[in-house]
């Protein structure tokens, strides 16, 4: 399988990834009762006056919008988390990284003033907790699997390492060094 080399694309295509499987689960989880509104409700919420607007197909495709941008801003953190950190534990990385921006935004929208849509039960918010979690390990697995190999390079601690190979000042050094010229003809150097 060809694997993404550009870090914004990668970004861009786990971020995507991420928006169709939360809005799978949040679906899931609406319909079954556990959450009181969709995450497109919500998100639209921000942007219209009232709740009954924000149930509208029109601000449904808002809310869908809006959450792909967000989706797409924390695929880029994480992108840059694993990309630096390494693939190791992606899974993990994925589902904290996933519910800390998933908390982020949902306090960011609960302090807004004019935001209607606001869950206050414990129910809907464990399960948009468990559905930030979802995101995170789709995000993180899609970067990892992905992500070309390349993108994973680690760079050096420092630039104080011993190289790898002779520099060619190093080379001439010893090539200068490995001359005998004690036995050289008509030397006065005994």
């Amino acid at each position: 399988m060809r694997k993404i080399k550009d870090r914004y694309l990668l970004t861009v295509v786990a971020g995507l990834l991420g928006l169709i499987g939360v809005t799978i689960f949040d679906t899931v989880t609406y319909k079954m009762g556990y959450s009181k509104r969709t995450y497109r409700e919500t998100a639209a919420g921000l942007f219209v006056p009232s709740k009954l607007k924000a149930r509208t197909s029109n601000a449904q495709i808002l809310g869908f919008s809006m959450n792909g941008v967000a989706s797409i801003v924390g695929a880029g953190l994480l992108s840059t988390l694993i990309t630096k950190t390494g693939r190791d534990f992606y899974g993990i990385k994925g589902v904290i990284s996933g519910i800390t921006h998933g908390a982020f935004l949902m306090l960011m929208q609960s302090a807004l003033p004019w935001n209607k849509m606001k869950p206050k039960d414990a129910v809907s918010n464990l399960s948009y907790v468990l559905t930030n979690a979802i995101y995170g390990l789709i995000c993180g697995t899609a970067i990892a699997k992905l992500g070309d190999d390349s993108l994973f390079d680690v760079e050096p601690l420092n630039d104080q390492l011993k190289p790898t190979e002779e520099t060619s000042e190093e080379v001439y050094r010893g090539f200068y060094t490995d001359i005998d010229t004690t036995n050289t003809i008509g030397s006065t150097y005994h």
